[in-house]
């Protein structure tokens, strides 16, 4: 009865066979022009635009009619003549200074935007069409959220009326709808459902709003070629309605673009890439520094492990890093080029620069002030100024020389990879937030060619330089950054062997544990994009033992997405955690080490309140499976994961909260 009942309310996608553009179409159609309205081919279906407004349907293989797009809010004013192209059409909208483009790419519908002033145009509107079911939001991992949901529509989910920058709040560029069948919460699932690309994520924004009780999104772009966002360009697809579908369809626009990195490839450029692969994470304090915390974690039993370390007065040594690499474990600084201090009285040696570099680099505001950095501290640095630099300077060069001196394999780069990025008005360093983008990934290209090199996330602009990230994997709402400025709450970065910020358990509020974690709202989209190019981890802060009531969701997690659970590790951690984390090592390692190098294949809900979910990795190299619930589901007991690697008759079971710590 229950496998019937799985079959039935599945909502499966082998990724490799939807119709979400991962194939292309071949040779491009003009469509079809008539009074006003431009027709063109998309896989499965076609998509029309009303060059008068930029509203978009679609209309399905199956004759199902979608709304892809109300009108652009605010309106454009009157259209100029259209002129047909070899695939799609143009035509500007003279009172607002906007040209637009329209065609069929690669399966899917492009509208791209060009702007000769400074202004806002909010499109598209999304989420409009009446059987929109659910959307879903790559907030870290990623999000399915039922439109008409009562948490997110109100304000303790934090969507609603508020807004989200796409190039700094989302981990993709990206959302999507699901269309009928409640995405999965009721039999057959959704049918039908719509992919949006923005590759132009700078200055673009997505507005959620509550409009009848559901939940609806419309993105917004800020022309300005002082900050490099002239452009705007929004990608459509036709999706089978799966949550990960959209992230599917972002994947294939990476690989088509030549922009998808290959964790193979970076192993094979740089075999100590391999040692991440069955690697948990941990950020290492007092004892667990030395060589004798290094030989306590071996003789635990751990095989892999990726080690870190901050940048204060007692750094790994040689011995302890050589007796690292003698365990199979990697080992890397932290480090950040983010921010600047006065040398004679910085906080942190990473904040304390030769010469005048503070403050000569710092960002400047349009009067001339320098941008304060993170936490008031000094100011944040210009990565252009950097780059001018480097050729004679050797700032950054000598910097990552020091850092390794001990022989680390590893580099962790702080802030580079994430969203955050700074127009420069200083005087000789001038740039774009566009340019200290192309800045930052320069020189984390530069770092990689030597290093293991992860970042704080890893946005998709930076997946074919990085290896690994701390973050892109934790879905954040806005009330973690008010729990973790509350000291008393969350700790502070004192005392030194054993912070509380990294040591000190804390209970999430139930509406910011819902947000972030609770199962039935979380989908591997992330994964679904980029598994294969590098390992994604949770955020450094969020170590598996600092938020002791969500450690069984999170192990469970981590094993249906093949990514590494991270850690903060001192000498007594290790006394009352370190059998713990090596048995949830022992069980991870040989999964990563099949499948950390595949693509995540499928994902789908095995049961209608979505507590058990099910991943496959591969052409079925690894299959997992996960009851959130409290009832056994085809005898996998609540709160435990079965993982089936090919070839295996049985599959291997893991129930974290009976792992003897």
């Amino acid at each position: 009865m229950t496998s019937k009942l799985t079959r039935v309310i599945a909502v499966s996608l082998a990724l490799t066979a939807v119709s979400v553009g991962v194939s292309g179409c071949g040779t491009a159609e003009a469509g079809t022009l008539q009074g006003g309205r431009l027709t063109l081919p998309v896989d499965g279906g076609t998509a029309t635009v009303d060059t008068a407004t930029l509203a978009v349907e679609a209309r399905a293989g199956d004759g199902t009619r979608l709304v892809l797009s109300e009108a652009a809010a605010g309106g454009l004013g009157a259209p100029g003549p259209v002129t047909r192209t070899a695939d799609g059409a143009r035509w500007t909208y003279p009172a607002k200074g906007l040209a637009v483009t329209a065609r069929s790419e690669r399966g899917r519908l492009r509208i791209g935007i060009r702007a000769d002033r400074r202004q806002s145009v909010s499109w598209p509107v999304t989420g409009t069409d009446r059987a929109a079911s659910s959307v879903q939001l790559p907030r870290g991992e990623g999000l399915d959220i039922p439109v008409r949901d009562a948490f997110w529509n109100s304000e303790r989910g934090g969507l609603a009326g508020n807004r989200v920058d796409v190039g700094g709040d989302l981990a993709l560029p990206l959302w999507g709808y699901a269309m009928g069948g409640g995405g999965g919460s009721k039999a057959g699932g959704a049918r039908h459902g719509v992919s949006y690309l923005t590759p132009t994520d700078i200055g673009t924004s997505l507005r959620f709003a509550s409009r009848g009780g559901a939940l609806r999104a419309t993105a917004g772009h800020d022309f300005d070629a002082g900050e490099g966002t002239r452009d705007y360009e929004v990608s459509f697809a036709l999706t089978d309605g799966n949550p990960v579908a959209p992230a599917a369809d972002y994947r294939s626009y990476l690989a088509q673009h030549g922009q998808l990195g290959s964790l193979r490839e970076k192993i094979r450029r740089n075999p100590a890439t391999g040692k991440l692969l069955g690697a948990f994470h941990a950020y290492l304090w007092g004892e667990a520094r030395t060589a004798a915390g290094v030989e306590r974690l071996r003789k635990l039993g751990v095989d892999r492990m990726w080690l870190g370390y901050d940048s204060g007065p007692d750094p790994m040594d040689a011995k302890a890093v050589a007796a690292a690499g003698r365990a199979g474990y990697l080992v890397g600084p932290y480090d950040t080029y983010a921010n600047g201090q006065d040398p004679k009285t910085a906080d942190s040696p990473t904040s304390a620069w030769p010469g005048t570099v503070y403050p000569d680099f710092c960002v400047r505001k349009a009067d001339g002030k320098p941008e304060t950095g993170f936490g008031n501290r000094g100011c944040y640095l210009s990565s252009q100024a950097f780059e001018r630099a480097e050729p004679t300077g050797h700032y950054l060069a000598d910097r990552a020389r020091a850092m390794t001196a001990n022989g680390a394999e590893s580099y962790f780069l702080d802030v580079d990879a994430t969203g955050e990025v700074f127009r420069d008005h200083g005087r000789g360093h001038e740039m774009t937030r566009a340019g200290d983008r192309e800045n930052r990934l320069a020189r984390m290209r530069r770092l990689a060619q030597r290093f293991v090199l992860g970042s704080e996330s890893a946005q998709p602009w930076a997946n074919q330089v990085l290896a690994y990230d701390h973050g892109s994997g934790t879905p954040v709402a806005d009330g973690l950054w008010k729990l973790e400025r509350d000291k008393e709450k969350w700790g502070g970065y004192y005392p030194q062997n054993a912070p509380k910020n990294a040591f000190m358990p804390v209970s999430l509020p139930a509406d910011l544990a819902t947000a972030m974690y609770d199962p039935k709202y979380r989908v591997p989209l992330y994964e679904t994009a980029l598994h294969e190019s590098l390992v994604n981890v949770e955020r450094w802060e969020l170590s598996y033992d600092k938020l002791p009531d969500q450690k069984t969701t999170r192990a469970l997690l981590g094993m249906l997405y093949n990514t590494p659970l991270n850690f903060s590790l001192n000498g007594p951690a290790l006394a009352k955690n370190g059998k713990e984390l090596a048995a949830l090592q022992k069980y991870f390692a040989p999964l990563h080490r099949a499948a950390g190098t595949e693509r995540l294949t499928s994902f789908r809900w095995l049961t209608a309140d979505r507590s058990v979910q099910r991943t496959v990795f591969g052409d079925g190299t690894l299959t997992v499976t996960a009851n959130f619930g409290s009832a056994a589901h085809d005898g996998l007991p609540g709160g435990c994961v079965d993982a089936g690697l090919r070839g295996e008759a049985q599959p291997r079971r893991l129930c974290p909260a009976r792992v003897d710590g």
